[in-house]
């Protein structure tokens, strides 16, 4: 299963956890086994329909991902959900 990296802001919503094991061969699954296992993400996460949320980067083994939730995900990899940050 892919380690799935949870920035601190959503930790709240995992019960602290920094990171958890989540089954999925693409993007898609793993992000729909995250929510499955912790509805609170998924507002964070996702729109309405299903899309990532536009101010939600990921990173998948280092690298940041151009086919959105179609990425495939490996046995071993690392997902890094990566916020947007703010400010001035």
């Amino acid at each position: 299963m892919a380690v799935v990296w949870i920035p601190s802001l959503l930790r709240k919503h995992t019960g602290g956890a920094e990171r958890v094991r989540v089954e999925g061969a693409t993007l898609r699954q793993v992000v729909a086994n995250l929510c499955a296992r912790y509805p609170g993400v998924r507002p964070r996460l996702l729109t309405e329909d299903g899309q990532l949320q536009s101010g939600m980067a990921v990173a998948i083994d280092g690298e940041t991902n151009h086919l959105g939730l179609l990425e495939p995900v490996r046995e071993d990899s690392e997902v890094h959900f990566i916020p947007a940050v703010s400010g001035g």
